[in-house]
């Protein structure tokens, strides 16, 4: 028995051996090869279909505008399917390949759409009395645009995790003065998001459809190909169990317990370090006093005894690891949940904002007009400085007073986001207003094909905000779920990141639903007109999501204030003996220190 155990021992350290030597730095020009294509790809195909849906499906703006909203809120659901086939099935690097290739082929359908006529309804250039694409044109799109949320569902959990685990991320921490994984990850998912803006959208609007949905799908046939080479040198962590089915145990035992008291001694609590080996290689989570009910699952009881010593049934009791794994869920759900109005703040730039462009003087030369989705690029360019300025100006400026190598937490980074989006919806409602006060002044009115004399570069401002905005926010976001989230729940919590974006999409869609119906007045017009944007009140409908902006932001503060940092236990070996390490967020501090010299405990940064 002792002989087969330590051939066991044996074994998985020759396999640990094989891992540290995968992963690392040199994967890391495939995985971003491969993000920079994918983001290229993705940004060159959702960011003008406003105008295709409008311009080439006679659809209407609202219509339109729901429509995209509507699978950007499906794509955003589909990552906790992906998620669990990553962490329970066949893990986040077959999954990732699996999903490439879906969304090749939803890329393949509408891009031959595009080039065949009988897949669109006759062109209506006068944007009066159109004939609206037919349900057999419509359906080739909505299989196309499923087939890529379904891709986006495998890729948007799995890609940052699986990058995130090929390097020590702890350890690049300490360097987070000039190093931030996350940062830098952003920031080249940016400068593909500008280039696909300033090239992709010209080609759809000056070239062809055909030609402006083709390049990007060739773009994401790139991208598998460059993820696919570096294969060979990728650490693949193996599934352990579907997280689900654990935090499902923890409740089914918690509510079978529900009148067994919890001791106050959380040492008197079932733990089992050979149980939870799989599910917490880099330190088992450490018992916290809030949610206390859910120790329930903990308690071992008369009945428990007999299994706990032989074979527990995870179905009556559960080791404290799995009870904080749920822990730690529940703790993340307040801080996601707030995304949910900043998406639905946010989901209007694809569309009414690109109609307000077309409406606008975008001549830079006599020649030359910018394409209406290209003015995204200043969105990105205000991603992209003030992702350059954190690292290079601010996070060092920062540290003098924080003494936090980051400069501010994540949770502060986020709520910055908050308040400069919040800003940059106010200044929309009044550049707004100056549009329909010239178009007002040159009885333009009524004319809704006609271009008004103001400049499209009015609405910079708004766009650069929006792109300050969210470097701070999905920057600060994705690296709080990933440091914050259990070891064997990453991609389940980058999931429900996607899913708070989800809610936010279809968020949208309702509020622009309601608006257009209930402010229908006695002529006919509402705030939000299918054909004539002049007749709305656009900016009364930023002016009201301003409002529920603010609100939100009282909420998020509330969140952040309450919000426990998880604690890890993590063993590292020194000669016979270990080290007990605690390991919670931002602070070293050494809390005890054993009288034999044999055993320590500190507090230091995940």
């Amino acid at each position: 028995m002792e002989l087969e155990k330590e051939n066991m021992i044996n074994e998985e350290t020759v396999e640990m051996a094989k891992q540290k030597k995968l992963g690392g730095i040199k994967t890391m020009p495939f995985i971003l090869a491969n993000e920079i294509c994918d983001r290229f790809a993705a940004t060159g195909f959702h960011a003008n279909l406003i105008t295709y849906l409008t311009q080439q499906l006679n659809l209407p703006l609202v219509k339109a505008s729901n429509t995209l909203t509507n699978f950007s809120g499906v794509a955003s659901f589909m990552p906790i399917f992906g998620a669990l086939l990553a962490d329970s099935f066949v893990g986040r690097y077959w999954t990732i390949l699996i999903a490439l290739l879906i969304y090749i082929l939803g890329m393949v359908i509408i891009t031959i759409s595009a080039i065949l006529p009988q897949f669109r309804p006759q062109q209506c250039p006068t944007q009066e009395n159109c004939k609206e694409a037919s349900q057999s044109q419509l359906w080739v799109l909505y299989i196309s645009l499923l087939l890529t949320s379904i891709g986006l569902g495998g890729t948007r959990p799995c890609v940052v995790a699986f990058a995130a685990d090929q390097l020590d991320i702890s350890k690049f921490k300490t360097q987070a003065k000039s190093w931030n994984f996350f940062n830098w990850y952003y920031f080249s998912l940016s400068l593909a998001s500008l280039s696909a803006l300033t090239v992709i959208v010209y080609v759809q609007d000056r070239v062809s459809w055909g030609w402006g949905l083709g390049i990007p799908t060739i773009a994401m046939a790139m991208a598998f190909v460059a993820f696919l080479v570096g294969s060979p040198l990728y650490q693949k962590t193996k599934p352990e169990g579907s997280p689900f089915v654990r935090v499902t145990q923890v409740i089914v035992a918690a509510v079978k317990k529900w009148q067994v008291m919890v001791p106050i001694d959380a040492k008197l609590l079932y733990e089992n370090k050979e149980l939870d080996h799989s599910i917490s290689r880099d330190g088992r989570l450490v018992h916290t006093d809030h949610l206390r009910w859910f120790d329930k699952a903990a308690v071992i009881t008369e009945d428990d005894t007999v299994l706990v010593s032989n074979s527990p049934k995870l179905w009556r009791i559960a080791t404290v690891h799995r009870v904080e794994e749920l822990k730690s869920i529940i703790r993340l759900l307040p801080i996601i949940s707030t995304g949910i109005i900043y998406v639905m703040a946010y989901s209007h730039q694809n569309s009414f904002t690109v109609m307000q462009a077309r409406t606008m003087d975008r001549h830079l030369s006599s020649s030359f007009q910018i394409p209406p989705a290209s003015m995204a690029v200043f969105g990105v360019i205000g991603t992209l400085i003030s992702l350059a300025v954190y690292d290079r100006l601010f996070v060092p400026f920062a540290y003098r007073f924080t003494n936090n190598p980051a400069g501010i937490t994540c949770l502060q980074r986020i709520g910055v986001g908050f308040v400069i989006n919040v800003l940059a919806t106010f200044i929309a409602a009044f550049v707004e207003m100056k549009r329909k006060q010239e178009a007002k002044d040159h009885n333009l009115l009524d004319k809704p094909t006609h271009t008004i004399p103001i400049s499209v570069f009015w609405l910079i401002p708004q766009y650069f905000l929006h792109g300050v905005a969210e470097s701070f926010f999905h920057v600060g976001k994705l690296e709080f779920l990933y440091e914050q989230s259990a070891e064997s729940m990453k991609s389940t919590a980058l999931a429900l990141y996607w899913i708070a974006i989800g809610i936010g999409q279809y968020a949208g869609t309702l509020m622009v639903t309601m608006v257009h119906k209930y402010t229908t007045n006695g002529r006919g017009r509402n705030w939000l007109p299918d054909r004539n944007l002049n007749r709305g009140k656009l900016e009364d409908y930023y002016m009201l999501i301003t409002g529920i902006q603010v609100l939100n932001l009282v909420y998020y503060f509330l969140c952040a204030w309450f919000y426990t940092y998880k604690l890890l236990e993590d063993t590292v070996k020194g000669g016979e003996d270990g080290n007990l390490e605690l390991v919670v967020d931002k602070a070293v501090i050494d809390v005890t220190n054993g009288d034999d010299g044999n055993e320590g405990k500190e507090l230091k940064s995940t």
